[in-house]
């Protein structure tokens, strides 16, 4: 009796077995006219205005398809064409489509269509025919939704797969698709060149793996994409992911003429550039309620808009530990957080060209890669990382090396700095786009702030122009242009008192240099409605600093962009401002010094709250002297003692 797993291996090993038995070619329905030839192991020629439908799978030496000539399976089933084992040939129907057909052209070689069964995944109002090499369902390989003409080597069975390797040069064809199902693929070479269609479900992704009982572990990975939203791994559903000891690199391509850039998901395609950022191929994406994905001693880069996103999707873990993150073109991300994410990275390097994370409502989580933490994840994320595995993990500082900015949130979330962390970036450490965030670093084991533009943490007025309808389309054509009035109080909020709402920060045990700036604009809420008053539109920046010392500004300021009218050719641009230290008008400034801190100012501070804890001290530079007024008021400051209202530091 052949088992299973025998059945499987003899389907890809054995050059000349198929999947579906190999029904001669005359077996295929035609409509219009029948095609030239149509004999198995034979040249078949469609011509113009002809359709034909392959009923099985069929293996040729050459295939011809000319222009207005149609390929198709029967209904309920999916067309591949592969040549010498390399899917090819297949490219999506229009710019926004989610169907694909074979291109005109000759084919020669070892040719092959394959019909498989559909798997169709809806998303957004569209239903995407996924085609993938090996589909893993809930009772393991099903060979009746895979391409197996398309892998071209390996050992292959119902749990695991050894080597594999699938080559695509078509568009949209996914090497592995793992549904509900735990599976292991070992030591796989998967290389995929043209464009795929959409990262949010996968189409077109090296792996998807789906549904909250599916479990993925690739281990010893090698992937390679090139091409627009062509993800290396994909994320969803709930499922878990555990990537290991793995390389994935994905590059950008070029995208359809017609295609107009778009933060509608069913059609996305590139990064928004009211981001600041380019590019149309993201590492990683994780989506769905719960899911997980874990690097562990991996690389893992894009050459553009984002190497590990989290995207439409709630209350998911991303994890990196002793990996590295990069982006090897002009632009992009590490990580992006939404939907209430949770992402930790543990002794990881980045090498990014704008951020290390974008956060849009998350936690994020800096830190070492110590036994005792990378134990815990393993306990929790169920990586299943053996006990030699976990003792061959390097214990190592995360370290942050950024061309532009850090953390940059243009939507509510924390970020926690621990262990021997090291952010060295060009520009901010911290770039807050107006919005409600906590910031907490601890530096009692060597974190350290290098930023080279000295500036530690921005707080400015969001400059993300958002999209515009245009002829019903949601299209990335806003402008962004500067304020030329200035602020106006907004009445009803307090910049004296430190709130939910604040861009609030704490550091610990930790020597910093650098300045503080809040360019917060504001202003008045806006024109009566009925029901209760919005709330009056103000950010205050919180500081606490505990047994810290920090050399610097720290300030309420307005801020100009070195360009006033912001569009897509510009969006470098974005987040470049100058300060002018100015007294607050909605952007209070609330600093709490606390026992064993010490600050030494540097120049003109504007203030709304200064606390100054028994212990704590305030002073100028050597050979300068610092002076207070509160209110206008010269004021001794006092180890103990807090002052509101409008306070100014100077010194001279």
């Amino acid at each position: 009796m052949i088992t299973r797993k025998r059945r499987i291996l003899s389907l890809l090993l054995a050059p000349a077995v198929l999947l579906v038995p190999l029904g001669a070619a005359s077996a295929a329905s035609a409509s219009s006219a029948a095609p030239a030839n149509r004999h198995e192991s034979e040249a078949v020629v469609v011509g113009a205005g002809q359709t034909w439908v392959v009923e099985q799978t069929t293996r040729l030496h050459s295939l011809t398809v000319a222009a207005g000539a149609v390929i198709a399976a029967p209904a309920g089933y999916s067309l591949t064409l592969t040549v010498d084992g390399v899917e090819t040939g297949q490219s999506i129907t229009a710019t926004g489509a989610a169907t694909t057909a074979i291109v005109p052209g000759t084919y020669r070689g070892d040719v092959v269509l394959s019909v498989a069964a559909a798997n169709p995944v809806a998303w957004q109002g569209l239903v995407f025919p996924f085609r993938q090499a090996l589909y893993v369902g809930p009772d393991g390989v099903d060979a009746t939704r895979s391409v197996l003409a398309a892998v071209r080597g390996g050992q292959v069975d119902d749990s695991r797969s050894t080597n594999l390797r699938v080559s695509s040069t078509g568009e949209a064809f996914d090497a592995v698709y793992v549904k509900d199902a735990a599976y292991q693929l070992v030591g796989p070479r998967i290389d995929l060149v043209g464009n795929g269609r959409s990262d949010f479900v996968g189409y077109g992704a090296a792996i998807v793996a789906t549904g909250d009982t599916a479990r993925l572990v690739v281990d010893g990975a090698r992937i390679t994409t090139d091409g627009a939203v062509r993800a290396a791994v994909v994320a969803d559903g709930g499922s878990s992911v555990v990537v290991k000891n793995s390389t994935i690199s994905v590059a950008n391509s070029v995208l359809p003429s017609d295609y107009r850039s778009t933060v509608d998901l069913a059609v996305m395609q590139d990064a928004p550039w009211m981001l600041g950022i380019s590019g149309n191929a993201r590492a990683t994406n994780l989506v769905g309620v719960g899911t997980k994905a874990s690097y562990v001693n991996s690389s893992i880069s894009s050459e553009g808009w984002g190497v590990l996103s989290t995207d439409y999707g709630q209350d998911g873990q991303l994890t990196a530990i002793a990996s590295r993150v990069a982006n090897t073109g002009t632009d992009g991300y590490g990580s992006y957080v939404i939907g209430n994410v949770t992402e930790r990275f543990l002794g990881t390097r980045f090498d990014v060209k704008t951020y290390a994370t974008i956060n849009r409502g998350g936690a994020v989580y800096f830190a070492d890669s110590t036994r005792e933490a990378v134990s815990a994840l393993n306990t929790s994320l169920g990586l299943g990382l053996s006990h030699s595995e976990l003792a061959s993990i390097p214990v190592q500082p995360t370290v942050v090396r950024s061309e532009r900015f850090g953390v940059m949130w243009h939507g509510p979330g924390t970020v926690d700095v621990s262990g021997g962390t090291l952010f060295e970036t060009r520009e901010a450490t911290f770039l807050d786009k107006g919005q409600a965030v906590g910031i907490t670093v601890d530096g009692s084991r060597g974190a350290r702030l290098t930023p080279a533009n000295g500036i530690l943490l921005q707080v400015m007025t969001d400059d993300d122009p958002g999209p515009q309808f245009v002829n019903g389309q949601l299209l990335n054509t806003g402008v962004y242009v500067e304020p030329t009035s200035p602020a106006v109080k907004a009445t009803g909020f307090d910049v004296t008192q430190a709130s939910a709402d604040d861009a609030a920060a704490t550091f610990t045990d930790i020597t910093l240099s650098g300045d503080f700036f809040n360019a917060y604009q504001g202003g008045p809420a806006g024109p009566p409605q009925p029901g209760p008053p919005p709330p009056a539109e103000g950010k205050n920046m919180t500081l606490t600093f505990d047994r810290s010392q920090v050399t610097g500004r720290i300030t309420s300021s307005t801020a100009r962009h070195a360009i006033d009218t912001i569009t897509a050719a510009d969006y470098r641009q974005l987040g470049e401002i100058t300060n002018t230290p100015a007294p607050a008008v909605n952007n209070g400034v609330l600093v709490d010094l606390r026992a064993g801190s010490r600050w030494t100012v540097t120049g003109t501070s504007y203030l709304t709250r200064l606390a100054v804890a028994a212990g704590a001290s305030i002073t100028a530079p050597a050979g300068h002297t610092l002076t207070m007024t509160v209110d206008g008021v010269p004021t001794a400051i006092v180890p103990g003692a807090a002052y509101t209202g409008a306070i100014v530091l100077t010194v001279s």
